[in-house]
This record gives C-alpha cells, sequence and structure tokens, in this order.
C-alpha cells in the first residue's frame, strides 16, 4: 500500500521518533510503514487520520 506519511512527517518537521510518540508506536513501525514494509492495522490508520486530521484514504493508498 502507498502511503504519504514520511512527506506529511516532514511537513510538520516531525522526526519519526516524535511522530512514534504522538501514535503510540514505535519509530521502527513508523519506518516500515514509511518504507512500505508493514500495512497498519485500521485503528492504527484511524488514529494516523486523526492525527494528521486527513481523511484515510488521502493517506493510504492501495496499489493497482
Amino acid at each position: 500500500m502507498k502511503n504519504r506519511l514520511k512527506e506529511m512527517r516532514a511537513e510538520r518537521e516531525w522526526s519519526q521518533s516524535e511522530l512514534a510518540g504522538q501514535l503510540g508506536i514505535s519509530r521502527q513501525t513508523v519506518n516500515a510503514i514509511e518504507t512500505r514494509k508493514y500495512d497498519p492495522s485500521l485503528p492504527l490508520a484511524f488514529k494516523i487520520s486523526l492525527l494528521f486530521q486527513q481523511p484515510i484514504e488521502r493517506i493510504f493508498v492501495p496499489e493497482a
């Protein structure tokens, strides 16, 4: 699944650790999502959506 997490995090000048702390996950999980090695669970995707105040589909896009 493609995502805009790294881009959106950079716009806010947050480190992976800062984002991870706000979401209650590890920095390694943030890195895995950004590098597309891990797709977040639905509850985590909702947390990310709420934090960035964006609809889920503007952050995560299924690959065709």
